[in-house]
């Protein structure tokens, strides 16, 4: 089992999810990151992608989290990420920041 992985994502924040300053309603951000898995899922950049939509600041650099360990991230996030092949993309995952696409990268 790998101990640590490489992952990017892309966050749709809502109000009232943790940490957030967004405005959109959790319907609304659950709607747009469909949207989001939806272009990736027919090619689209992840990256680009990241950097036009993400409110993580990690959207800056493509969403890059760069390496964590097991027990750094929340718990959906980390079993998604450590459970994804190299290059493998996931679904939408909500976490209490809001929802998340996840590609794991290392």
């Amino acid at each position: 089992m790998a101990e640590q992985v490489r992952a990017s994502h892309i966050l749709l924040m809502y109000s009232g999810s943790a940490r957030s300053t967004a405005t959109r309603t959790q319907a609304d951000a659950k709607s747009q990151i469909q949207t989001l898995k939806t272009q990736i899922d027919g090619g689209a950049d992840f990256a680009d992608l990241a950097r036009q939509h993400s409110d993580c600041p990690s959207g800056k650099s493509g969403g890059d989290l760069g390496s964590f360990g097991r027990g750094q991230m929340v718990g959906p996030f980390e079993e998604t990420a450590f459970g994804l092949p190299v290059g493998g993309t996931s679904g939408v995952v909500e976490t209490q920041f809001g929802y998340h696409i996840i590609r794991r990268t290392g």
